[in-house]
């Protein structure tokens, strides 16, 4: 027999001792539903593990057992919804959701949710969902991915996963999830107010307002407060409830017969008209916000009695009682059958092992491969093979990826009928159709939930991010969601997605700091990220045919950042030589990831001379561009300048990169980005670990700046006389100890 100490004694005199509830003021009669008794029973037992299982994290939590003690007491009336829907449905859940996730587990044979719960308590790598990284409910077999829990930031690629099973028959396929299945999506009112909730929504209405399937249940567990902040009353109804394109159900959800009956109902609209619904459930929060929480320090000693009054267990064992014929003793069996199997559990749970050290933490930062779904008999029509600037060449590579790859969908504002700011997805819609080329409402959260959902269920999402700029009030989907996913779920989980942005400075007549922006740092810190930035259109060809092979066989999220400035770029030195043209160099042509490009001075230059100083130039994008024009004045100064153009900005082969400039007597980095927080602090430091002398090692980068408009718009960042003054500073040392 379980000691019966705390916290379980509250537990024990909630349903032995305390008087139950009065339910005249209930809805629905049990007698009056098709749940019937033994139904209300399994999800009492789910409640009660959900329940004993909270009560234990705080248990094991002070022994050093277990270090996340944030639970779903109070929310436990949601097990209703896992029997509303199927174990098919793919489920965002909210980390209050543990009894919905029980239920979930008891239709599919097999599993051992006590086991496995505990486990993710414990971090154990025997965890079967994240491998001891993190307390998550997630299930391969139950059709959870895992969430973390940045608040709101699952809601925009719920309504992507949505919207995916729409595009599926729409396309004549399937993916992970059945066509018929419906995405639940469930979080807590105050997430709601998160402007990432308020996107979703707002995305899903104007979805579902032009008459495009979205089936899709958002649930709000309403328990009236966000930590210690109140949620007025009244607040979440008043602000959804009227909301086009969503349709409204509020239940008491408290009470598992009521959940239950709005949950079957939100399931049957969702799964039969197509349309997304809103469920709003009156909940209560129970044992703080989390283990470390002290509600007493802002609620008030009655707020707290009245809370507990209203504890769901009390209402289902008054259910139990009152219309199923249980006594109190039987559930007073029920209870310690599942604290002694908890107590059990723990013991066994609390010797599996831990993860030890960085190389086991960090082994699913990168998916496992996948195999290819290209198409190897598509028609892929030749480019043109005159030399044209970087957008057209882009422009066909697209055409070629999207016959290629028959579940590659791009999607972004004005991607479709306009073709794109600068005119590189021009004609794409007209020939593969506005299922595969999607014009997407004005959110970049919204865009880019969309590709994390699709990417979820077997598609290959090609996102367009309009700016650089543009990205920064959505970063949060590649950083806390998509770059994340493989990490919390051991590589189960993927959403492989390319996200092409068009960014960086130079731009000529169309300027301000939200169209020339070159700041890459919040990309570059993401774990397992890629980031690629070609130079020019040959170069962006190989990478971008590279970077969907590596969405698609090696599951990986990647940003494929294009210059705008180089997009109609056709000249290099003086007007009309056409220096920055490109062929085409095919379908087949890619560059791999991680490769640089290491080019010396051409050799008719005379730089090759014994007396020239080797001098390498490290850069990428514009900067190459520019390097490229200050050669032949670098030439001309007696130096061998060798162009070392880096394409891939995350991932860097610094072992390789060192190898290339070892030779040299000088190593200038060109970064147009700004100074602090550039690649450039990382190339340095690098090079420097590796034993290249300091004296003879230089940057030339952007100020720490944003970019103005009109002719100061090049003020702050590099240019070619710059680069060709910063030469010759660095390698000036070299002439002094040589004539020395």
């Amino acid at each position: 027999m379980v000691t019966d100490t705390s916290p379980f004694t509250g537990l024990r005199h909630l349903l032995l001792e305390a008087p139950l509830p009065d339910l005249s003021d209930t809805r629905n009669r049990l007698a009056d539903t098709d749940l019937g008794v033994p139904a209300l029973a399994e999800l009492f037992e789910s409640q009660l593990l959900s329940r004993v299982l909270d009560l234990q994290a705080r248990v094991l939590q002070p022994r050093g057992d277990a270090y996340y003690t944030i639970g779903s007491a109070g929310h436990e009336a949601n097990a209703a919804l896992g029997l509303a829907f199927r174990s098919g449905d793919p489920a965002f859940l909210h980390y209050r959701d543990a009894a919905l996730f029980i239920q979930r587990s008891k239709a599919v044979p097999g599993q051992t949710i006590t086991w496995d719960m505990l486990l993710s308590f414990m971090a154990s790598t025997d965890d079967p969902i994240a491998g001891g990284r993190h307390k998550v409910l997630g299930s391969r077999p139950l059709n959870v991915p895992p969430q973390t829990s940045t608040i709101a930031s699952h809601l925009p690629k719920a309504v992507g996963a949505a919207y995916s099973l729409g595009l599926w028959r729409r396309l004549g396929g399937q993916g992970e999830w059945a066509n018929d299945s419906v995405v639940l999506c469930s979080f807590g009112d105050a997430s709601l107010n998160h402007s990432t909730a308020q996107g979703a929504l707002n995305t899903a209405g104007w979805t579902a307002f032009q008459g495009v399937p979205l089936p899709l249940v958002f649930v709000c567990a309403d328990n009236g407060i966000g930590i210690s902040t109140p949620t007025p009353p009244g607040w979440v109804e008043a602000s959804v409830s009227q909301r086009p394109g969503l349709h409204y159900i509020h239940a008491n959800g408290l009470d598992l017969v009521d959940t239950w009956q709005a949950g079957c109902t939100a399931a049957r609209h969702a799964r039969r008209r197509q349309k997304p619904v809103f469920l709003h459930l009156d909940t209560v929060r129970l044992l703080g916000h989390a283990g470390s929480d002290t509600p007493e320090s802002y609620l008030t000693p009655d707020q707290m009695t009245a809370m507990e009054a209203r504890d769901p267990l009390r209402y289902s064992a008054a259910r139990l009682v009152h219309e199923g014929g249980f006594s109190r003793a039987d559930l007073a069996q029920m209870l310690e059958q599942t604290l002694q199997r908890v107590e059990a559990v723990s013991e066994q749970a609390r010797l599996r092992p831990r993860l030890q050290d960085p190389k086991q933490v960090m082994a699913s930062i990168v998916p496992p491969k996948r195999a290819s779904r290209a198409d190897p008999d598509a028609h892929l029509p030749a480019g043109s093979q005159s030399p044209q600037p970087m957008a057209k060449l882009i422009n066909q590579a697209l055409h070629r990826l999207m016959r290629r790859y028959p579940h590659l969908v791009m999607a972004g504002e004005d991607i479709g009928r306009k073709g794109g700011v600068y005119g590189v997805t021009l004609r794409l819609q007209q020939t593969f159709g506005r299922h595969r080329v999607i014009d997407t409402l004005l959110d970049e959260q919204s865009i880019l939930g969309l590709a994390i959902g699709l990417g979820q269920n077997d598609m290959l999402p090609m996102a367009e991010i309009q700016f650089l700029a543009y990205l920064h009030n959505a970063e949060d989907q590649l950083r806390g969601e998509a770059a994340t996913l493989s990490f919390f779920s051991n590589g189960q989980y993927t959403n492989p997605m390319i996200v092409r942005i068009a960014g960086l400075g130079y731009q000529k007549g169309f300027g301000g700091h939200f169209h020339n922006d070159n700041a890459l740092a919040v990309l570059r810190d993401i774990p397992g990220l890629v980031v690629a930035c070609p130079s020019d259109g040959a170069e962006a060809v190989g990478m971008l045919q590279e970077c969907v092979r590596l969405a698609d066989e090696e599951q990986r999220v990647v940003v494929f950042l294009e210059p705008i400035a180089r997009y109609h770029c056709r000249d290099l030195h003086e007007d009309g030589d056409q220096g920055w043209c490109r062929t085409d160099p095919g379908a087949d042509y890619r560059i791999p990831h991680r490769q640089f490009r290491c080019d010396e001075a051409p050799e008719d230059s005379g730089s090759r001379s014994n007396n020239a100083i080797r001098l390498a130039i490290i850069t990428y994008g514009n900067g190459v561009f520019l390097s490229e024009q200050a050669r032949p004045m670098l030439t001309e100064q007696g130096l061998a300048p060798r162009l070392i153009d880096l394409r891939w900005l995350t991932d860097i082969d610094h072992d390789a990169l060192h190898e290339a400039v070892r030779d040299c007597s000088h190593v200038l980095i060109v970064d147009e980005c700004r100074r602090h927080g550039s690649v450039s602090e990382e190339l340095m430091a690098e090079l420097t670990e590796r034993g290249f002398p300091g004296d003879r090692l230089a940057r030339l980068t952007a100020d720490d700046s944003f970019i103005a408009l009109g002719r100061a718009a090049t003020s702050t960042l590099p240019s070619r006389d710059a680069i060709v003054a910063a030469a010759l500073n660095l390698t000036a040392q070299h002439d002094r100890e040589t004539t020395l």
